[in-house]
């Protein structure tokens, strides 16, 4: 009778151990998620208009407080989303974008906003799609404009963990001239890590967009406003238009300076400039989560010469322009998706 009571004991313990470690081990296999893991498209914006747009025409709303943030899930143009307000910044995109990573199951992101304009053939209301996206403002600042050695030899600072963005030639880029004066900035890349470049990780100066999101964005071919929908109405005199291409900066100055934007423009062939998408384009690459960014040019940035500077501001134009296109996305990659679906 005890060997039976004892035998009964061992399979009760055991049949309770395999209970306690089944969902554990589903919970290993399954997505990564602490809020909700229905896949979503994340959809990540800094300023307020620019997520009101999107968030009005979302359907089936909740809204989730993580943080203090709001995170509002439901459906848009036929996708189930998530839409956050970052607010403005390098660090707070960051924060934002992770946090939404962790707690929904994220498939893919997209960031939606304006930006000031940093090549000169761009126009007030235009949306761009940069393929790239840098942070220039991390630099090493030397005390003249020498090619940095400090680990031995010219361009080398890696004994710092640091790395200087080259050019195609490979040697350092220019140092940041404003003007007629020399400042000693020269560009750097950023470190990375990820599961893909672990243990060691990888020094990046641009991270890419989705190169199937961006072929989706240059199918698009949205109406595009001329003025802005505020009262008392602002028109630009150029019609807007959907640039694809190019490589997008940002940093966490306000840029207002136009020497500093003609060095980005000349020497990377920057398109615009803001203060989120690096950052989040570089915890998209972390944690390898395919992403594309949609821009609204704003203003030229730094530049009171620039004829169409009073529609930002006045008119919700850049706004207006920057939520169509997102949204002209989001039904493009819908029915994409149905389409592939139909034919497996």
């Amino acid at each position: 009778m005890r060997a039976m009571s004892a035998l009964r004991f061992i399979i009760t313990l055991s049949i309770g151990l395999l209970a306690l470690s089944g969902p554990a081990r589903a919970a290993d296999r399954s997505p990564h998620c602490l809020s909700d893991c229905k896949p979503r498209i994340g959809i990540v914006s800094a300023f307020g208009a620019e997520a009101d747009l999107l968030i009005a025409r979302t359907t089936d709303r909740r809204v989730w407080k993580i943080n203090g943030n709001r995170f509002t899930t439901g459906t848009l143009q036929g996708n189930r989303v998530v839409i956050v307000l970052s607010g403005v910044g390098m660090v707070n995109a960051a924060m934002t974008t992770q946090l939404m990573l962790d707690h929904f199951r994220i498939e893919r992101l997209v960031l939606s906003g304006i930006a000031g304009g940093i090549n000169p053939a761009n126009n007030v209301g235009d949306v761009v799609v940069p393929e790239k996206w840098a942070a220039p403002m991390e630099v090493y600042w030397n005390g003249d404009e020498s090619v940095p050695a400090a680990c031995g030899k010219p361009g080398d600072v890696e004994c710092l963990g640091l790395k200087l963005a080259r050019g195609e030639d490979t040697r350092p880029l220019p140092p940041v001239r404003l003007g007629n004066s020399p400042t000693g900035q020269y560009l750097r890349e950023n470190f990375v890590m990820n599961a893909d470049n672990s243990p060691h990780g990888e020094f990046r100066f641009d991270f890419t967009a989705d190169p199937h999101m961006l072929a989706i964005a240059r199918t698009l071919q949205p109406g595009l406003e001329k003025c802005g929908p505020r009262t008392p109405p602002q028109c630009v005199s150029t019609q807007p238009q959907l640039r694809v291409g190019g490589r997008g900066v940002s940093s966490n100055a306000f840029l207002a300076n136009p020497d500093y934007r003609q060095y980005l423009h000349e020497t990377i062939a920057a398109e615009l400039m803001d203060m989120e998408t690096a950052a989040f384009a570089q915890v998209a690459y972390a944690n390898k989560i395919p992403f594309i960014a949609f821009r609204s040019v704003s203003d030229l940035a730094g530049g009171n010469d620039f004829k169409d500077v009073g529609a930002f501001f006045g008119s919700g134009l850049a706004e207006t322009n920057e939520a169509k296109v997102t949204m002209a996305f989001l039904q493009a990659w819908r029915e994409r998706s149905t389409t592939a679906q139909g034919q497996r």
